[in-house]
């Protein structure tokens, strides 16, 4: 027998072992109902990690888990003080603008993978890839970045946290993420990362969502669907509403 014959099974044998494991996620609730008195919802992503066999895998790994809300396009502008009046200077446009991203891991990013590993899966809020339209200073487009980033987390749509991620046994993982009550509505996607030495080994999606039920959601449909009558009947409303107003003061 050959060298080549020699060497093809040990090579078929360690292709055969290299095979990268199976992530199982399941998430708590797939449907987020949007009803009157909303105050948000607390998500638990959980799961295995599991070798082709179905067995426990037997290596240590990282996990990152991602949940980003609808895309939308957003201008941001920068306000500076002329003669004491605040105006308009600066702004720029961003085609895809998460409406919500948080970020939640085994560890700090910065500890698992590397700048570029973590620039290709979006792996932190100084990594999100936001489609600036039209030509830009790098350096500008990283200042209107980091603002739209600090208005997000100031208004809880945009989180991360380096330690939101447990794993038991190098089996089961879980982490939480909290919806806040502003959350726009539309499908989330749920990324969930495997990594090991700062490679990406595998990774699995599920969704979730958010939608409006009741009365909230007759109002959002009558918005889009018949803005005319909608606005029309919001005019008739407020008028009405303010005629009942003067009626009862007058009577005090």
């Amino acid at each position: 027998m050959t060298r080549l014959g020699v060497l093809a099974p040990v090579a078929l044998l360690l292709l055969g072992g290299a095979r990268a494991p199976i992530l199982v996620p399941e998430i708590s609730q797939h449907k987020v109902e949007v009803r009157q008195g909303f105050t948000g919802a607390d998500l638990l992503l959980f799961g295995a990690i599991l070798d082709p066999a179905g067995t426990r895998a037997a290596q240590d790994y990282d996990i990152v888990v991602v949940l980003k809300g609808p895309v939308q396009s957003i201008v941001l502008r920068e306000k500076r003080k002329v003669a004491g009046i605040w105006v308009n200077a600066a702004s720029s446009e961003l085609r895809s603008a998460p409406s919500f991203f948080a970020v939640v891991s085994s560890r700090p990013v910065r500890d698992i993978v590397d700048d570029k590993t973590a620039a290709i899966y979006e792996l932190g809020l100084d990594r999100l890839q936001l489609s600036p339209i039209g030509a830009i200073d790098p350096q500008r487009q990283r200042h209107f970045a980091d603002g739209l980033v600090d208005l997000m987390q100031r208004q809880g749509l945009y989180r991360e946290d380096g330690h939101g991620v447990t794993i038991s046994g190098q089996v089961l993982y879980q982490a939480r993420i909290a919806l806040p009550s502003q959350v726009r509505t539309g499908t989330y996607t749920a990324e969930t990362f495997a990594i090991r030495q700062g490679r990406v080994i595998t990774s699995a999606v599920t969704r979730v969502d958010v939608s409006k039920q009741g009365f909230e959601r007759f109002v959002a449909e009558q918005a889009e669907g018949n803005g005319l009558l909608y606005g029309l009947f919001a005019v008739l409303v407020s008028v009405g509403m303010g005629w009942i107003a003067g009626r009862l003061f007058a009577l005090v």
